[in-house]
């Protein structure tokens, strides 16, 4: 439990990094050098790839929740982080909504129970597979939309949805077998849910504030998967603890729509 928990705490700060090299590289597209070619995008990806590599590690021994709540706390290091960098401004409004998604993560990932998470059945490949492709559908449809708050739940949609796929991969007990791999659904979905998360989350970054965008992104990371997973995967909340992880999710979601109401919001742009 204890390396799961020290490599959801890597993937953390990772991704706050990423975040922060893809949204600086949105700032500086051009027509003749779009954002897929700005260094600083491939340079965000590549800290995305050790992220997930991380996220991979630690959901082996934690549940899925757990380990995305943690990861929830990217949205206090990027406001932290942008502030410093960037000097861009909060509404009171947006800061008491990160505040609360804040404590909210903070809650789920308490309750996250210690027992080693079971693997997934076929059942987990048919939802998995049908989410895949509403997310696929609705990419295409959202991808000229000035709403990042819209895009940015997507995005956190798809890659919770990877974290889903990576618990229902089976790994025998001799490890990794790369054939064997190559013949479960769950590896391909994974990879159509990164593909699905990483455009739309390229999108919001291109048209929202960077701590805004992080926010609705990181608590729909978290909380939609988190429950999926209890219901499909066997994953299951620490006994006496149902209360506070209710009280995490009300605070989380408030958070979210305060976030997407907010003027910060509205604006769609950096404030520097």
């Amino acid at each position: 439990m204890v390396l799961g928990l020290a490599f959801a705490v890597a993937a953390m700060v990772l991704n706050c990094v990423a975040g922060l090299l893809q949204s600086d590289a949105t700032t500086r597209t051009t027509r003749r050098r779009p954002l897929a070619l700005q260094p600083r995008f491939i340079l965000g990806l590549f800290v995305d790839g050790l992220a997930w590599v991380c996220t991979v590690v630690a959901l082996r021994f934690l549940p899925v929740f757990a380990v995305q709540a943690i990861l929830g706390g990217s949205i206090a290091l990027t406001a932290l982080a942008v502030r410093w960098i960037w000097g861009t401004r909060l509404s009171v409004l947006d800061r008491v909504a990160i505040g609360g998604c804040v404590v909210g993560l903070v809650l789920i990932a308490g309750a996250a129970g210690v027992d080693r998470p079971e693997g997934a059945g076929t059942a987990a490949d048919v939802v998995l597979g049908i989410s895949l492709g509403v997310l696929a559908a609705v990419t295409i449809v959202l991808y000229n939309s000035r709403l990042a708050w819209l895009l940015a739940l997507v995005a956190g949609l798809g890659f919770g949805g990877t974290s889903l796929a990576v618990r229902s991969v089976h790994i025998g007990p001799d490890g990794l077998d790369v054939v064997a791999l190559l013949a479960q659904p769950a590896t391909y979905m994974l990879v159509g849910f990164w593909f699905v998360g990483i455009v739309t989350f390229a999108r919001a970054l291109s048209r929202g504030d960077l701590s805004v965008v992080t926010a609705v992104f990181t608590v729909t990371e978290v909380v939609v998967p988190g429950l999926v997973a209890i219901g499909l995967l066997g994953d299951r909340v620490r006994d006496g603890w149902i209360a506070p992880f209710v009280v995490g999710l009300v605070l989380a979601a408030a958070g979210v729509v305060a976030l997407a109401g907010s003027s910060t919001q509205r604006k769609g742009q950096w404030q520097r």
